[in-house]
């Protein structure tokens, strides 16, 4: 069956800013509500998170549903619905990573289902799929210090607005922060005497990442920008970053805005690509691993492994560009 004649849910009602599907069989379309719930409540995931769940859960236990009302004495957890779902999905371009991601979010879930009175029953052996993974992108340590040099053309070096465009990509480079994470620091998270920042990340777990000295620099001297700006637009917004209007500048334009630097200086990034430079360039320079999982906030060792994996694919290109036996140079 193609993945358009998938049947319609029976019932909706709004959910928590989405959707909630009301299903034949109801156990399941209850079950992924409270899921979704205790995401949201008791594991402060972000609303973009919960999102990316719904999205890949929902059209699995739709079809499902309807498996089970076409085959009601079949057991619910025939290991054959997955294949034929995952083959389905294939079939209509959808790429292994993201079949991987739908897998890593129906473990979650069936983990919250097995604890349910019935839940067992709908359990099913999650297959692996390989796929690429791409590495992360970053900047070289020349380019990455070509963008502190005010090079640009910009006509507005005076203003508000471009001290704040630079210390946000400052801010980016020297601490590994993400774009929701710079969105959210409010100026009392910035500890000037011990120059640390307190950083609120995913699942609202606390770190704090430390500042260098230029960077503590730069930062005093923003914050003095943003105080004369603040009471010229009469707010009293708690934020570091601030739009026109003096309140809380969004994710969206954080990524607008560093793009909008970089491309000033020939580099094209995104505030992801700094965090990605950040480790790397760390590890280039020979910091711990450990001590860069713990700045960047990663709950794994083995999500900040992937940084080796780059640095080891830069020594490479280095070694065949440079080394007269390295067979690139015949």
């Amino acid at each position: 069956m193609p993945p358009e004649s998938w049947p319609d849910v029976v019932g909706v009602k709004p959910f928590d800013g989405g959707i909630e599907f009301e299903y034949h069989a109801p156990m399941l379309g209850k079950a992924l509500t409270q899921f979704l719930g205790e995401m949201a409540d008791v594991r402060h995931r972000s609303p973009r998170t919960i999102d990316a769940y719904r999205r890949d859960l929902t059209p699995w236990l739709a079809w499902l549903d309807e498996q089970h009302r076409a085959l009601p004495g079949h057991p619910r957890n025939d290991q054959l619905y997955l294949r034929l779902y995952l083959q389905l999905r294939a079939d209509a371009g959808v790429s292994n990573r993201s079949l991987a991601r739908f897998l890593s979010a129906l473990s979650s879930f069936q983990r919250f289902v097995a604890a349910l009175p019935g839940g067992k029953a709908y359990l099913f052996r999650i297959p692996k799929i390989k796929f690429s993974s791409k590495l992360p992108d970053f900047l070289p340590q020349n380019d990455a210090a070509r963008l502190f040099g005010h090079g640009n053309a910009r006509d507005d070096k005076s203003s508000y607005p471009y001290w704040r465009d630079y210390t946000m990509v400052a801010l980016l480079y020297v601490t590994g922060v993400r774009r929701e994470e710079l969105s959210r620091m409010d100026v009392v998270d910035i500890d000037m005497q011990r120059r640390l920042i307190r950083v609120v990340g995913k699942g609202n777990k606390e770190r704090q990442v430390p500042l260098g000295e230029t960077t503590h620099d730069d930062l005093r001297a923003y914050l003095d920008r943003r105080d004369a700006f603040l009471e010229a637009k009469g707010s009293a917004s708690p934020a570091v970053f601030l739009n026109r209007d003096g309140t809380r500048l969004s994710v969206r334009s954080i990524n607008r805005l560093v793009r909008r630097f970089g491309i000033g200086e020939g580099v094209d990034m995104t505030p992801h690509t700094l965090r990605h430079s950040f480790a790397t360039h760390l590890l280039e320079n020979g910091a711990d691993l450990l001590l860069i999982k713990e700045i960047l906030g990663h709950a794994s060792l083995s999500t900040t492994q992937k940084y080796t994996h780059v640095t080891a694919e830069a020594m490479k290109r280095v070694y065949h560009n440079a080394h007269p036996r390295s067979g690139s140079h015949k």
